[in-house]
C-alpha cells in the first residue's frame, strides 16, 4: 500500500479536498486502484448533527454513514463507493480506545495520547485503507488521506504526531506527503511565500516534512518565487507546484499532471505504472481525456438554463453542494450553462410582504424567471411555507419540479392543502396536533437521540407497473437503489386520495409502505423523491432524476424518452449500465 498524505497551512478551506481528488483522479486515470480517507479532527463522531452552516453539507455514504462533505468530492472524481470509516474523527477515535480501555485491553496500563491514541490513529489507516472501494472488490494500491484543519492546530496533534511514527512504519518509500499552503497576494499584486515558509517550518518541526508544496492562490506563481519557495522550505524546485483559481474544478487533474506529478509520484513511491493492465498507461497519449473533454465543456459558452434552488441555507454554497453538483453534471450532459439563482424560502411567505416588500417581490420574480424549480432537502419549520408557495406555483404554472427529501413533502403537503382541499393539512415535524398528518414520523428511527438515528444510507426503492417519466430515466428498472436521510415520510393511510386525483406515487419501498418517488399527471415534470439521488451523481453519470429535471428545463425531455433515453445515438453519458472508468464523453446533441 501506498499512502500520500495532504496536510494544510495558513488557513483552512483552500482546497486540500479538491487537490486531494483531483491526484486521485489523475494515479487511477494511470491504471491504479484509489481509496481515500477523511480525517476531521473535531470529537464529534460524525457529521451528522451538524449545521449546513457549520462545515457545509452533511454527506451520506452506501452504508449510512454521515460525513464530511469532501468524501463526496472524492466519490465523485474516482467513482468509488467509500464506508463510513473512511472519515475519521477525533470522536470515533476516543470513542474506540475508551471502548478498549474499559474491556480490559490496556490492563494494567496508563492510556495516553501517545502511543495509545495515535496507535489506534494508524491502526484504524491502515484497516481502512485495505477495504475495497470500487466495484472489482480488491484492495486498492494508493490510499490519499486528507488531514482536515491547520498545520499547528492544537485539535490535530495526534494526527501528525501518528503519522509522524507512521512514515518509519511503513518506510519513507511508501508514503508521500503533500502540503497544500495559502500564497496571498496584496493589493498591489505581490505574492507573499512568507506565510508557506513559516507552516513548512512548523510541519518540520513536528516531524513531518513535506515532499511537495501545492501553492494555492489566485494567481500562477513564477519561477522566481518557486525559487525562493524551494530554497527556504529545503525542497526541489520541480516540487513546488502551482495550483491557482481556476475557472472548473475538472481542470486541476490536468494542471498536476502537467507539471510532473505522475512521474513524481512513480519516482517518490516506487510505482510502475507501466505494469498496470487495469487501464490507460500515463505513456499513453491523452490518458485524462475525459477529464480534458469535461473541463472544455464546463467552460463552453452553452445556451444557460436557469434553476431556482428555494432553501434556506442559501447563504453557504456548500451547504447544498452535491445538489450544485448533480446540476451541473446534468447540465454539462445536455450542453447546457448551468446558471442557479438562489432563493431564500422565507423571503416567498406571506407574512414577509408586509415586513419587506422589497425581498418579497425580488424573491418571487427571481423564481419566477427561472426555467425550474428545486426544493432540496432540510429540516425545521423556517421557511417551510415558501417552499410550499413554490411547489404550488410550479404545479400551477406546469414549471419543471424537482423535490428533494423535504422537497418531496413539501409537494405532497401542498396538494393536500390546494387540491384536496385540506388546508390545515401538514407534516408533524412542523405542526404535531395537524388533523391531516399527511407527512408522519418515523418512530423506529427516531428513538429519542439525534446521532445516527434517521433512516440512512442506500435503500431499495420498487417501480410500480405504470407509465411514468422517471422510470423511463432510470431506463425502466424494476428497482433502483438510493441513498436516504430521513425521520418523516407520507402518511400512506392517505394514498388512495392523493392518486385519486393525479398525484403518482410511482415508487415505494419494498414493502410498499413507504411512499419514496411521487409524479402529476398531465405536468411537463413534477417529480420528487425521498432519497438523495445528488449522493450518487458523478460527472460522467449524471443522476436520473437531476437529468430529468434539467432536461424538462430546457423542454427536451420528451424527445429524450422517445429516442431511449439517450441524448443521441452515439451517446453512452447517461448509460448508468456501462460505468467503466475507461467511458470518455461522447460527442451528442438534444
Amino acid at each position: 500500500m501506498k499512502y500520500i498524505l495532504v496536510t494544510g497551512g495558513v488557513i483552512s478551506g483552500i482546497g486540500k479536498g479538491i487537490i486531494s481528488s483531483s491526484i486521485g483522479a489523475m494515479l487511477k486515470a494511470c491504471g491504479l486502484r484509489i481509496t481515500s480517507i477523511k480525517i476531521d479532527p473535531y470529537l464529534n463522531i460524525d457529521a451528522g448533527t451538524f449545521s449546513p452552516y457549520e462545515h457545509g453539507e452533511v454527506f451520506v455514504l452506501d452504508d449510512g454513514g454521515e460525513v464530511d462533505l469532501d468524501l463526496g468530492n472524492y466519490e465523485r472524481f474516482l467513482d468509488v463507493d467509500l464506508h463510513r470509516d473512511n472519515n475519521i474523527t477525533t470522536g470515533k477515535i476516543y470513542q474506540n480506545v475508551i471502548e478498549k480501555e474499559r474491556k480490559g485491553d490496556y490492563l494494567g496500563k496508563t492510556v495516553q495520547v501517545v502511543p495509545h491514541i495515535t496507535d489506534g490513529i494508524q491502526e484504524w489507516v491502515e484497516r481502512v485503507a485495505s477495504q475495497p472501494v470500487d466495484k472489482s472488490g480488491c484492495i486498492a494500491d494508493v490510499c490519499i488521506i486528507e488531514l482536515g484543519g491547520v498545520t499547528g492546530d492544537i485539535e490535530g496533534m495526534p494526527y501528525v504526531e501518528a503519522f509522524r511514527q507512521f512514515q518509519f512504519k511503513i518506510g519513507h518509500e511508501n508514503i508521500c506527503i503533500v502540503h497544500v499552503s495559502l500564497i496571498p497576494q496584496t493589493g498591489s499584486g505581490e505574492l507573499k511565500s512568507k506565510p508557506t515558509q513559516m507552516s513548512v517550518r512548523e510541519l518540520r518541526g513536528l516531524g513531518l516534512a513535506p515532499d511537495l508544496i501545492m501553492c494555492r492562490g489566485k494567481s500562477e506563481i513564477d519561477d522566481s518565487l518557486k525559487q525562493k519557495i524551494s530554497m527556504f522550505c529545503m525542497v526541489d524546485i520541480k516540487q513546488v507546484i502551482s495550483v491557482p483559481d481556476v475557472e472548473s474544478v475538472y481542470k486541476v487533474p490536468l494542471l498536476l499532471q502537467k507539471q510532473g506529478l505522475v512521474d513524481y509520484f512513480a519516482n517518490k513511491l516506487n510505482i510502475d505504472f507501466n505494469a498496470s493492465s487495469r487501464s490507460a498507461s500515463p505513456t499513453k497519449r491523452n490518458f485524462l481525456a475525459k477529464w480534458k473533454e469535461l473541463a472544455d465543456r464546463d467552460g463552453s459558452p452553452f445556451e444557460e438554463v436557469t434553476i431556482a434552488l428555494v432553501g434556506k441555507y442559501i447563504k453557504l454554497e456548500d451547504a447544498y453542494i452535491s445538489v450544485i453538483k448533480a446540476l451541473k453534471h446534468a447540465s454539462l450532459a445536455c450542453k447546457r450553462k448551468l446558471k442557479i439563482k438562489y432563493v431564500d424560502a422565507e423571503y416567498l411567505e406571506e407574512d414577509i410582504r408586509n415586513e419587506d416588500p422589497v425581498k418579497y417581490h425580488e424573491a418571487w420574480q427571481t423564481l419566477c424567471s427561472c426555467d425550474g424549480i428545486l426544493v432540496p432537502g432540510g429540516f425545521g419549520s423556517r421557511g417551510t411555507e415558501g417552499k410550499v408557495r413554490a411547489a404550488e406555483w410550479a404545479r400551477k404554472t406546469m414549471k419543471p419540479y424537482l423535490g428533494i427529501c423535504l422537497g418531496l413533502q413539501i409537494a405532497v403537503i401542498e396538494f393536500a392543502r390546494n387540491v384536496l382541499g385540506w388546508k390545515d393539512a401538514n407534516s408533524t415535524e412542523l405542526d404535531p396536533n395537524t388533523p391531516h398528518p399527511v407527512v408522519v414520523d418515523m418512530p423506529e428511527h427516531n428513538p429519542g437521540q439525534m446521532g445516527g438515528t434517521m433512516r440512512l444510507g442506500k435503500r431499495k426503492t420498487v417501480f410500480k407497473n405504470i407509465e411514468s417519466p422517471i422510470k423511463h430515466l432510470y431506463r425502466n428498472k424494476d428497482f433502483i437503489e438510493e441513498r436516504h436521510r430521513h425521520r418523516y415520510e407520507v402518511n400512506p393511510s392517505f394514498v388512495a386520495q392523493f392518486e385519486e386525483r393525479g398525484m403518482n406515487f410511482v415508487g415505494t419501498d419494498v414493502d410498499g409502505q413507504r411512499m419514496e418517488i411521487i409524479e402529476l399527471k398531465d405536468h411537463p415534470y413534477f417529480v420528487a423523491v425521498q432519497f438523495h439521488p445528488e449522493f450518487l451523481s458523478r460527472p460522467l453519470k449524471p443522476s436520473p432524476p437531476y437529468l430529468g429535471f434539467i432536461l424538462a428545463s430546457i423542454e427536451k425531455l420528451q424527445s429524450y424518452i422517445a429516442r431511449g433515453c439517450r441524448l443521441s445515438p452515439r451517446s453512452s453519458f447517461t448509460d448508468n449500465e456501462s460505468s467503466s472508468d475507461e467511458d470518455s464523453i461522447a460527442p451528442f446533441t438534444v
